[in-house]
């Protein structure tokens, strides 16, 4: 999720295990510690446009790596804290602020390698956006409360109340996908995958992706509160496949590894963009949940295979857009 979001469950983390007295050192502990996996963002290369995208969320996010991460935090800070807290209070703070970094992004629908090195399968639940403001605030207002009144209850209220709200996306995402499932044994098909994800910061509208005879079909689902189901029929594309579609790519060459690292990091989802053939885009993501308009994808030169593909972003942030957004959310009938 976003940094203030990591930030402030490990400082509501760090609260929560916290002396009264430490309260408020914890607190900002907490919430460096919160965002320390995310210094991985940091891994680039001018060299391989597709190494930024490959180890964000790596191995600075796997369970495996919690104990390491915070012992470097802590170190960091050490010098600053020596004569507040013993080394072993900062070690806690620092590892409980840390330890669910990852967890957390791997509820969202990016993809975290949380069991590397065992194994280095992305997980992603796809239980809430990767930006959800209700969730931030909930985490915002309960720690500022405990930060207040010295209070690590509070703490564990509000980790309580965030608790809540993922158990919250979880239903929301089990009636998208019964809903999807309909959909798609109305249709007459048979879903050889199926994603079901939600659109940025809400639990309402959702984005379902599945992949029948070669084609990947969008749609968007919302599944009100108050209200029934309502789809919102969307496109389809095929499915890219390197056989078929770059057939004379040699497999060792650079650019078929790059496809190949793109496609695991986007769980197979992958297709060309119909308006530029040189375009691969990750069909889990686009800036409608009905559209394949995508937010990002790769370029790529079959005629130089010994070159990088390039890494490129396509997002659309323009008023219709919004407003087309907006009415999907709301539920209001659209007419095309």
């Amino acid at each position: 999720m976003d940094l203030l979001t990591q930030g402030l469950l490990g400082t509501a983390m760090a609260q929560a295990g916290a002396k009264q007295q430490e309260i408020r050192i914890a607190t900002g502990v907490g919430f460096l510690a919160g965002i320390a996996a995310d210094v991985d963002i940091l891994i680039q290369s001018e060299n391989d446009p597709l190494l930024n995208i490959e180890f964000h969320r790596h191995f600075t996010h796997s369970l495996f790596f919690v104990p390491l991460g915070a012992l470097v935090v802590a170190l960091l800070l050490w010098p600053f804290l020596r004569k507040r807290l013993p080394f072993s209070r900062l070690y806690l703070f620092t590892f409980l602020g840390y330890c669910l970094s990852g967890v957390l992004d791997a509820f969202t629908s990016y993809g975290t390698n949380l069991l590397w090195p065992v194994s280095d399968a992305r997980i992603a639940l796809n239980i809430i956006s990767v930006l959800d403001p209700a969730f931030t605030l909930i985490l915002l207002i309960v720690g500022v409360i405990a930060f207040r009144r010295y209070s690590r209850t509070m703490a564990r209220f509000g980790l309580l109340l965030a608790a809540v709200y993922l158990s919250f996306g979880w239903l929301q995402l089990q009636r998208a996908e019964t809903v999807a499932e309909s959909l798609i044994a109305e249709r007459g098909h048979r879903a050889e995958q199926l994603l079901v994800k939600p659109t940025l910061a809400n639990l309402v509208l959702w984005r379902s992706i599945y992949e029948f005879d070669g084609k990947f079909h969008v749609d968007a689902i919302r599944v009100g509160l108050f209200s029934e189901p309502r789809i919102y029929p969307g496109e389809s594309v095929d499915k890219f496949v390197l056989e078929r579609d770059l057939d004379g790519l040699p497999g060792s060459s650079v650019l078929a590894q790059d496809i190949a690292r793109f496609s695991h990091f986007s769980s197979g989802f992958l297709a060309v963009r119909p308006e530029q053939p040189n375009v691969l885009v990750d069909v889990r993501y686009s800036n409608l949940p009905t559209t394949l308009a995508p937010l990002w994808g790769i370029e790529i030169n079959p005629q130089q295979p010994d070159q990088h593909a390039q890494y490129k972003l396509y997002r659309d942030s323009s008023s219709a857009t919004r407003e087309k957004f907006l009415k999907l959310l709301l539920g209001e009938h659209m007419l095309d």
